[in-house]
């Protein structure tokens, strides 16, 4: 009896993870098509600065961190960090986990882990074509055309698995181009999301744009205090800690602009301890007063561009200020400089084994589905999971006659 013939669109994490897994599963003639010249391009680009492939935090909390996470909690119970070092592992790769929780490979790099991934699943017969962009889907059959011979095939499978990816980055493959396939209303519209805050700076504190802000915490109001680090940039505020106020930052904008951010400079001392350190120095100058109850160059600059003048010799109303200064935000970055996007297709519309229900035989996985995550490994994590999801759910729906 023939090999059934499964088709994903796209080489990414979710789309690699769900060949790998269909290939345990079963004589499965899996064939990746891809539209840029290698795989992955976004997976490496993330990679460059240190690989951070998942959390190792408590599995209830990590679960926690996303936005449908009930829906997501089955996926990533079974594909979870422990899951992801082991894997890891058997393709070679040692992994450790640093004393924020994150999970990197020991060489901090995405490519070692690549090039043994991509080599197993060539060695499983997994058949990759680069270069190759899809046009159309109806059904089970899928029009593709070869980026250099310039030709179109017309192409009939069993079934076929999206892994394309949101609409961040579009120059590494998201295009989006995917959603042209599908029927409107199963597409949640894409949002940037873990991306940078606008702010509208003076002036004054154009020396120390590219600066962190460290050891602080971060909160929209009535949320709970986050604690990490973040940029200064021309355009506002960058990194981590405000990325995972990005979810927080939107849903305060649709009832006020700008929101507000607020920041603890010195989340180690409380208000009271703050105010007594400015009252016994009121002889020294402020700047040597601020360096002494801890805060650096950059946090002093923040103050001076957002407090009033007015109130910086008041010990009273700076040790406010320094526990809750106010940052007035007006909006994000462009989506295409997004870590990731929230939107995509619509959880109602799939079945639990990610099988579009409008469309049987077409299964979806990765950043290309309605879910959203802060940067720290989830998304990396929830695009193994889906992925894995996926290839289960084929192997079920090729089996099921």
């Amino acid at each position: 009896m023939p090999s059934k013939q499964v088709v994903i669109v796209g080489a990414g994490p979710a789309g690699l993870a769900c060949a790998e897994v269909l290939s345990e599963l079963g004589d499965y003639d899996i064939t990746i098509y891809e539209q840029k010249p290698s795989a992955a391009r976004k997976f490496l680009m993330a990679g460059k600065t240190g690989l951070n492939i998942s959390h190792a935090e408590d599995l209830n909390r990590f679960i926690s961190r996303y936005d449908h996470a009930d829906w997501l909690r089955p996926m990533l119970e079974t594909c979870n960090a422990e899951t992801i070092q082991a894997w890891m592992k058997g393709l070679g790769i040692e992994s450790y986990i640093g004393s924020s929780g994150r999970i990197f490979p020991n060489e901090m790099k995405a490519a070692p882990l690549l090039r043994a991934w991509l080599k197993r699943l060539h060695e499983r017969g997994v058949k990759f074509h680069y270069r190759h962009q899809v046009l159309a889907i109806q059904n089970q059959s899928l029009t593709v055309l070869d980026l250099v011979q310039q030709q179109q095939h017309h192409i009939t499978v069993d079934a076929i698995v999206l892994a394309c990816g949101a609409v961040s980055w579009p120059q590494l493959g998201s295009d989006g181009k995917w959603q042209n396939w599908l029927d409107a209303s199963i597409i949640q519209p894409f949002i940037a999301s873990n991306v940078g805050v606008l702010v509208n700076w003076s002036e004054y504190l154009q020396p120390i744009f590219g600066q962190p802000l460290k050891r602080i915490q971060a909160w929209v109001a009535g949320q709970v205090p986050q604690f990490g680090e973040m940029v200064i940039s021309h355009y506002g505020l960058e990194g981590g800690l405000v990325y995972r106020c990005n979810r927080d930052l939107r849903e305060a904008m649709q009832t006020q602009s700008p929101a507000i951010l607020y920041l603890d400079l010195l989340p180690d001392l409380s208000q009271e301890q703050i105010l007594q350190k400015l009252q016994q120095g009121k002889k020294q100058s402020l700047n040597t007063l601020w360096q002494k109850i801890g805060l650096d160059k950059t946090k002093i600059a923040l103050i001076r561009d957002v407090v009033r003048k007015n109130d910086w010799n008041d010990a009273i109303k700076m040790a406010q200020h320094i526990k809750q200064i106010a940052i007035h935000i007006q909006g994000f970055r462009p989506i295409e400089e997004a870590i990731s996007c929230a939107g995509g297709i619509r959880l109602d519309a799939l079945n639990k084994h990610l099988m579009l229900k409008n469309s049987p035989y077409i299964f979806a996985c990765g950043e290309m589905l309605d879910w959203d995550a802060p940067t720290g490994g989830y998304l990396l994590t929830a695009c193994l999971a889906t992925g894995r999801t996926a290839a289960q759910g084929v192997h079920a729906q090729l089996n099921s006659d």
